[in-house]
């Protein structure tokens, strides 16, 4: 499906969405599964990040890209947090968000939204691991497609 905005001429100036645009990825498997989607939006990169037994939205970063304060050869990134109330998801949309923004020099916002009830120290450290994964692999998808 392709969308657009009309000119006055009658034609479609930018193309705003595709479906073929969308790149999904995971990490892990069962209950500690991880989804991931991402899309381009102009110069810009959108990204969802799920899982667990409650799926939902309980974090927002925005990340932009800058050189590293560290080393100006390298890129980094600056990002804000919007966390819902009583939710610690601000972990991965940062993660995601920022390692996306400074790997590709684009605006990036990841939403993210995990659940398990009762998770353990090693429940957390497996769902980052396959964070990790689906943030790697949506990296090199995203990569392949500029």
């Amino acid at each position: 499906m392709k969308c657009g905005l009309k000119s006055a001429s009658g034609g479609y100036q930018h193309q705003l969405m595709d479906k073929k645009a969308l790149i999904t990825a995971s990490g892990g498997r069962g209950k500690y599964r991880i989804a991931a989607e991402a899309r381009r939006i102009g110069d810009d990169i959108l990204v969802s990040v799920w899982g667990g037994t409650k799926p939902h939205i309980g974090s927002v970063a925005a990340a932009v890209p800058r050189r590293s304060h560290k080393d100006p050869k390298q890129m980094s990134a600056t990002s804000s947090v919007l966390n819902f109330s009583g939710h610690k998801d601000d972990i991965v949309s940062k993660l995601f968000s920022e390692r996306i923004a400074a790997r590709l020099g684009s605006s990036c916002i990841a939403t993210a939204g995990i659940h398990i009830d009762n998770a353990t120290g090693d429940t957390i450290a497996a769902i980052l691991r396959n964070c990790e994964t689906a943030c790697a692999r949506i990296l090199r998808m995203l990569e392949k497609k500029r």
